[in-house]
């Protein structure tokens, strides 16, 4: 059956649990590629999740529509079980030529039950995982088949790496699967485009003359490991800078302190994303031992601003991070081991060592040319209209 296009414009509903003010990798994706994209109309469907934001507003490229009361947890399942019934409604007026749900969460219920009431509408599922996927299933478990039926159900899906990918096929998807990267901005991400002193700087977050600095930009939840980080720091004669907040940091906090390493870890809290340059360029290494990840985009960013990088090998971040004693040609990052402290101190130190400055450095170099390669979000926005362009026509 063929797509529709309405009046000659190509038209698509998005299906998001979540959308700006609150931000995560989904949300600056989903914002960043149709913010490139100029021959499509995109309009969505997401829980109001605070009763001050209103009901209705143009975002960007996107008209977004806020359902619920203003309560997390309440609207989110209004979301994914009232979702189809109001998309209905605007795809009476609009005509959509697809529909598009970001993650296999709330909002990809409401897109799975829309799709199987209008199956001529093309259905585009984007994997953006990044918790443990099996607590991810177990959280579905109650509703297991219409969860499956976002998989099944799909036209067509893209995952940001092949972990993702590998799970859509797990998870029952017949329909082709192609792998599409998060992006970044490459050249905001340099620090030439910033006039400052990194010393002075450094001075101003409480560094001595010559100390170096670790840097993690993480939510503070289990998932992205910053507790064996600090535990790491112990024996690392250097500073840690913590960028980002979550549930965990009070007990974070009060780690530091049984370890009496409280002087060496910067609590910095949310650092806008502009900001953020500043912060890598006065970092000798970033650092995130990850339990899971879906992609990873912060080690992206790393590698743009030119950060050396560890991390673990878990979820999608195997796809970016060739370690060097693989022997791989192009060496992008390190690898240390999985709730490991000892590992990340040793990494750390490796990095740090004088006597590796041209492996740093070679490293460091790989890493930069194949983000800007591969990763830029101009070229990933390409990608995904092609993608939308296959569904529509």
């Amino acid at each position: 059956m063929a797509n529709i296009i309405s009046n000659g414009v190509k038209r698509v509903l998005i299906f998001s649990t979540a959308y700006f003010p609150f931000v995560g990798g989904a949300e600056v994706a989903v914002k960043e590629i149709t913010d490139r994209i100029s021959d499509i109309e995109f309009d969505m469907v997401t829980a109001r999740m605070n009763v001050k934001l209103p009901k209705f507003e143009r975002l960007g490229n996107i008209n977004v529509y806020r359902i619920g009361i203003g309560w997390p947890i309440f609207d989110k399942l209004i979301l994914a079980f009232g979702g189809a019934k109001f998309a209905k409604k605007l795809h009476k007026k609009n005509k959509y030529g697809a529909i598009w749900a970001i993650m296999a969460s709330f909002g990809g219920l409401a897109a799975g039950i829309f799709k199987k009431k209008n199956p001529e509408v093309k259905f585009l599922l984007t994997l953006q995982e990044g918790d443990n996927l099996a607590e991810v299933e177990r959280k579905m478990a109650l509703s297991k088949r219409k969860f499956k039926s976002i998989f099944t159900g799909a036209d067509y899906v893209q995952a940001i790496s092949n972990y993702l990918a590998a799970w859509a096929q797990k998870m029952g998807a017949v329909c082709p699967i192609e792998v599409v990267p998060n992006g970044v901005n490459f050249n905001q991400l340099s620090i030439n485009n910033y006039k400052f002193s990194i010393n002075d700087f450094k001075k101003k977050l409480g560094f001595g003359e010559n100390e170096k600095a670790v840097i993690t930009v993480s939510r503070l939840v289990k998932k992205n490991g910053v507790s064996d980080l600090i535990e790491a720091m112990k024996n690392i004669n250097a500073k840690l800078i913590v960028c980002g907040v979550g549930e965990k940091e009070n007990k974070l906090r009060k780690l530091a302190k049984s370890l009496d390493i409280e002087d060496k870890i910067l609590f910095l809290g949310h650092i806008p994303y502009d900001e953020l340059p500043k912060y890598y360029a006065a970092a000798d290494v970033f650092c995130r031992p990850s339990l899971t990840e879906g992609l990873g985009n912060v080690f992206l960013e790393a590698m743009a601003a030119g950060v050396p990088v560890i991390a673990t090998p878990v979820g999608g971040i195997p796809d970016f991070l060739k370690d060097p004693s693989a022997s791989s040609e192009r060496a992008t990052g390190w690898f240390c081991g999985v709730k490991n402290p000892e590992s990340i101190a040793e990494k750390i130190k490796l990095i740090l060592d004088e006597k590796n400055t041209a492996l740093r450095q070679w490293v460091i170099n790989n890493a930069r040319e194949m983000v800007k390669e591969k990763y830029e979000w101009d070229k990933i926005a390409k990608r995904m209209d092609n993608i939308f362009n296959k569904l529509i026509f």
